[in-house]
């Protein structure tokens, strides 16, 4: 009888070091994929964190960033992704005003998007998509054919996402921000902007 009770206990202590393995592989293999990325992705654009909020978990992640600039027209994009889900933002130099931003968006206010604001800088967030506009003059213009111009983002998630609802439109929209605060260094605007660290908690402005 002690044999057989051994025998069981044996088996039983078997099944749990099993099921530890495997939890423990699963933590190991399918969580960490985001962690081994940069700890700003996208040469120093973004943060981690947010990447790591909006994605589902998965084996591998892969991160890139592109900049290109030739004389003063710019154009900046990052992706951060896992398997078939991205969050993925583009900032392209021009020639909007915040009036003709804000109206190239009114179906999107009109949809629900929330405009969140810090200075000059202004933001519209859905849950999966999210805008930002920057004023950038770029200090390699020319004196004399100086004009007031401005740094647009564009962000947005693709795929399954980790969070839903107003938690993912925060996530966007941080992302479109620092995008955007990326940009305005790199690009060499004129303007003198104090960004914030981030911007409002999105409905609190």
């Amino acid at each position: 009888m002690q044999v057989v009770i051994r025998k069981r206990m044996a088996m039983a202590g078997a099944v749990c070091v099993v099921v530890a393995g495997a939890a423990f592989g699963y933590v190991e293999v399918f969580t960490k994929g985001i962690d081994r990325l940069p700890e700003r992705p996208c040469g120093g654009a973004v943060d981690r964190r947010l990447a790591a909020d909006a994605l589902p978990s998965a084996r591998k992640a892969e991160e890139r960033g592109k900049l290109t600039s030739p004389d003063d027209l710019f154009f900046f994009s990052c992706y951060v992704r896992t398997d078939d889900s991205i969050i993925s933002g583009e900032v392209q130099a021009g020639r909007a005003t915040e009036a003709t931003w804000q109206e190239a968006h009114r179906s999107d206010r009109e949809d629900g998007a929330v405009l969140v604001s810090a200075g000059e800088v202004k933001a519209l967030a859905l849950p999966t998509r999210a805008w930002v506009y920057v004023p950038c003059t770029p200090r390699r213009t020319e004196e004399g054919t100086k004009e007031r111009r401005s740094l647009t983002v564009r962000a947005r998630t693709i795929g399954e996402t980790r969070l839903h609802g107003a938690a993912l439109r925060q996530v966007v929209v941080d992302f479109a921000y620092q995008m955007a605060r990326h940009a305005y260094e790199a690009g060499e605007c004129g303007e003198t902007i104090a960004f914030p660290e981030e911007l409002p908690r999105s409905g609190s402005n």
